[in-house]
This record gives structure tokens, C-alpha cells and sequence, in this order.
């Protein structure tokens, strides 16, 4: 009996009680940094990620194409050098000596570059590959 009058007491004080409990809002707090989560999960989710990847990279992982690579990206910072040179060398041909282009066509072993005059300081500039005749032009005001 004196444990079915504790409840009755309990149940008697609820009303008094449960105005001072309060809820707050559901607020969504992202995982991943990318979309605003804490930065320190980030190598978490990577680890995990990883962890289930299942596929590799078999080019990667021969010495040969490494040596390839290194060879390849060689082979592309001297093809830069070259073109920059000679686009240097056709940049003073086709520059006056006033700075202004002059109108005309200048011819390298693979391209073609035209300069036409449209009108009034408008210039259209057109270069050409003499391999596949691709063209592309660009028109300036000078």
C-alpha cells in the first residue's frame, strides 16, 4: 500500500513538474566538411572510404610508368619552351616598332597567322594548324 501511495504522490506532482521541463529544436549538425561538419572528421571518413575501395590503380603502381611519366612531363616542358620561343619570334615579326601589329601573314613550319585589318583599330587574327586545318581567331581592338 505505501508504495501505491508514492505513486499516487508522484502523479499528484506531475503538474508542478512538467512546466519547468523545456524541449529545444532538433538542429542538424553535418558529418562530413565538405558540407559544413566538423573539419576533424574529415580524415575519418577518409580512412573509411578507403578502407571499402576495392579497386586499384594498376598504373600507378608499375616503375615503368613512373619513368614514363617523368619522361612524358619532360618531353611536355620542352615542347613549351619551343613553342614559347617561337612565339616570341613570331610576335617580334608581326609587332612594329611602334608596338601595333601590323597586318599581314607569318608562316611557321605548322601554323599559319593571318592578321587582317576589319575596320577602323579592329584586328582579326587568325591562326591556322597546316596539319589538321584547324583554324581559330580572335579579333582586338589596337
Amino acid at each position: 500500500m505505501k508504495c501505491l501511495s508514492t505513486v499516487f504522490v508522484g502523479l499528484a506532482l506531475l503538474p508542478f513538474v512538467l512546466p519547468g521541463l523545456q524541449a529545444s529544436e532538433l538542429v542538424y549538425t553535418p558529418v562530413n566538411p565538405s558540407f559544413g561538419g566538423n573539419p576533424l572528421n574529415g580524415p575519418v571518413l577518409l580512412n573509411q572510404a578507403n578502407a571499402q575501395n576495392h579497386f586499384t590503380d594498376h598504373s600507378s603502381s608499375t616503375a615503368s610508368s613512373s619513368t614514363n611519366s617523368a619522361l612524358t612531363q619532360f618531353n611536355s616542358m620542352l615542347q613549351s619552351a619551343i613553342l614559347s620561343r617561337v612565339s616570341s619570334a613570331v610576335t617580334s615579326s608581326i609587332v612594329g616598332t611602334d608596338g601595333k601589329l601590323t597586318p599581314g601573314t607569318v608562316e611557321t613550319t605548322d601554323f599559319t597567322i593571318t592578321i587582317t585589318n576589319l575596320s577602323a583599330g579592329l584586328l582579326q587574327i587568325t591562326t591556322t594548324d597546316k596539319t589538321t586545318g584547324q583554324t581559330t581567331s580572335f579579333q582586338i581592338n589596337q
